[in-house]
């Protein structure tokens, strides 16, 4: 194939590819040029996902008439003129390739106004051809209308996630820059419903409570800037807020970096952020955290990537620092003391992660082994094999043999798929002994606990029998906009599995009902829970979202390692085990019991 110059409209739309990934880039790049236009005001309207429309509206200083057209052609912009401007960027586009590449995969209307003229004008692109150009009446800013986003480019639309998935982003992109800009009014409105609205104020804490919640603003810490350790290092300022310690979520997503108000994805600084928290959360968990780094615009390289989401440092190690040093001393200087009892929301809301209380006593000292039993209320599949290890257990003399299962109404739901184990005793209030005829066992109790609430759960589940308990006073919980879309889309599945929840103002949900199973829990805290669990998306050996549900569910409910069980707590739950179908795993595929044969003990007694 010999070698040609491209067309056009071909080039167009594979530069386009580059800077438009999906909605969410066309309101980034959108709401970046609002900003650089000094907007205080700036408006976000979405239909369908951003597929059918995307309008954002600003009253910034607008465009000049002669130049309207022109911000449409490829490389053109007002904020640079020679190579040396790129080494001070202190705006947020400077490429001039936003609004060609845009209209050159949809139908972009621009309508804009400066201040100093009389009337506005109106520009349309269509796939990169100008379909009009003509004088409006219009305010001072400017309003673009992007419709049939990728309409002429069928293979990039067909990629796109489902609707909901694509609004998610796009309000996880307008709250993470109301956040940077506290002073600018953002507004979101998606599928005519106001989704986020920040008050413009200036403060960032007003923009956290609408961005996070209240609950969770009220466990986070102010980050302050600290100075550099050593005068030969550039001065950065990292400020913001981080979340106390018993505040951390299952990933990285809710660290909201900006460096010089261009929110960033860098690796090294979240893992600078993570890493101040060394020893004081847990491993495998994350905190929150929304951060701003400030340093001289000469140290940092923002020509690095075509959406503009990594920058370069000129002196990575003492950006790095600067960020670990102001989490750190914020998190040891701020940290509250855990309260003791009482309602865990009480002093410091914990939001995702509230603080266990029941390993506690009302008199503030840790529970010795054996004050607290767990009264385990459930129902059992059949009358297994030794109900009750003690004298009485005559009652089984009217069975055929040692092994026979009960014939008749009484008869279990489902046979046994564990040999007969005998309980002999608990260790370390964590593993069950069980003798059984091939040797010795050792259980899980924790384990095998979730491996019976789930088999429950998904039978009841499948018959369709409801599961649900009201709760005597409605709660109502505030979520963060992304958080509030999920659980608005998975209102269904949870109505099934239990959970009976209702609109209660904008991202808050009143809690009127949860399983039966978590009666006794705290509401918010399994909710959050389960939407930490809805925004990771998956979980390893999860087939649907019920079944993730499910076994949030389970685990939030199971009774936990360092428990102390009586005799007929431990025998009631090898019963239901022995009658679970896979009763070798718990619901996450981690074993629920060890077997040492009776040959492996004899080799260690040297029987052999």
């Amino acid at each position: 194939m010999p070698i040609r110059v491209l067309p056009e409209i071909v080039a167009a739309q594979i530069a386009a590819g580059e800077v438009v990934e999906r909605p969410a880039s066309v309101v980034k790049e959108l709401i970046e040029n609002a900003l650089d236009a000094g907007a205080t005001a700036i408006t976000v309207e979405v239909e369908e996902g951003g597929r059918r429309m995307i309008r954002v509206s600003d009253n910034g200083s607008g465009i000049p008439a002669a130049e309207a057209a022109l911000a449409f052609h490829r490389h053109a912009t007002s904020k640079l003129q020679t190579v040396e401007d790129l080494s001070r960027i202190v705006t947020l586009g400077f490429r001039g390739e936003a609004l060609a590449s845009i209209a050159a995969v949809s139908r972009t209307t621009l309508t804009t106004r400066a201040p100093d003229e009389s009337a506005g004008i109106a520009v349309q692109v269509e796939g990169g051809d100008l379909r009009f150009r003509r004088p409006v009446g219009a305010p001072v800013g400017t309003v673009v209308e992007v419709e049939h986003l990728f309409f002429n480019t069928p293979a990039r639309l067909k990629f796109l996630k489902a609707d909901s998935t694509e609004r998610r982003h796009i309000a996880q992109l307008v709250t993470n820059y109301a956040l940077a800009y506290p002073q600018v009014r953002f507004r979101l409105v998606q599928e005519g419903r106001e989704q986020f609205h920040s008050t413009g104020s200036g403060t960032l804490a007003d923009v956290l409570v609408e961005a996070l919640g209240l609950e969770t603003y009220q466990a986070m810490l102010e980050v302050q800037p600290q100075p550099p350790p050593r005068p030969d290092l550039p001065p950065v300022d990292v400020w913001g807020y981080t979340s106390a310690p018993g505040l951390n979520r299952s990933n990285r997503q809710q660290i909201v970096l900006f460096v010089n108000g261009r929110a960033i994805a860098d690796q090294s600084l979240t893992y600078a952020v993570v890493q101040a928290y060394h020893t004081l959360i847990p491993a495998g968990r994350y905190p929150v955290a929304v951060l701003m780094i400030r340093l001289d615009p000469e140290q940092v390289d923002v020509n690095v990537h075509p959406t503009k989401a990594e920058v370069r440092f000129r002196a990575p190690d003492a950006v790095f620092a600067a960020v670990q040093r102001a989490v750190r001393r914020a998190v040891i200087d701020q940290a509250p003391v855990p309260s003791v009892g009482g309602d865990p929301y009480a002093a410091v809301s914990e939001g995702w992660a509230p603080r266990p209380t029941s390993g506690i006593s009302p008199a503030g000292r840790p529970l010795i082994p054996g004050e607290q039993q767990l009264r385990m209320q459930l129902e059992t599949f059949g009358a297994g094999r030794y109900g009750h290890q003690r004298p009485d257990a005559s009652s089984f003399a009217g069975a055929d043999s040692e092994t026979a299962i009960p014939a008749g109404p009484h008869a279990p739901a489902r046979p046994r798929t564990l040999p007969v184990l005998r309980v002999v005793g608990q260790v370390g209030a964590m593993y069950i002994v069980a003798e059984g005829p091939a040797g010795l066992y050792l259980i899980d109790q924790h384990a095998a606990h979730e491996r019976i609430l789930y088999e429950q759960f998904m039978a009841q589940h499948a018959a369709q029998q409801p599961v649900a308990q009201h709760v005597l006073t409605g709660a109502a919980v505030e979520l963060p906009p992304a958080s509030a879309r999920l659980v608005e889309e998975a209102l269904d599945t949870l109505h099934e599995l239990g959970f009976v929840l209702e609109p209660f103002g904008t991202n808050t949900f009143r809690v009127r009902a949860v399983p039966a199973l978590l009666a006794d829990r705290d509401p918010h805290e399994v909710l959050y829970g389960l939407i930490e669990d809805l925004e990771a998306g998956s979980m390893p050996g999860a087939v649907t979202l019920e079944e993730r549900l499910v076994r949030r569910v389970c685990k939030a409910a199971a009774i936990k390692a360092g428990q102390t069980l009586s005799f007929d707590e431990m025998q009631r739950l090898i019963e239901q085990l022995e009658r679970c179908e896979a009763p070798r795993t718990c619901p996450h595929g981690r074993p629920t019991m060890l077997h040492i044969s009776g040959d492996e003990l004899a080799r260690q007694f040297g029987r052999e």
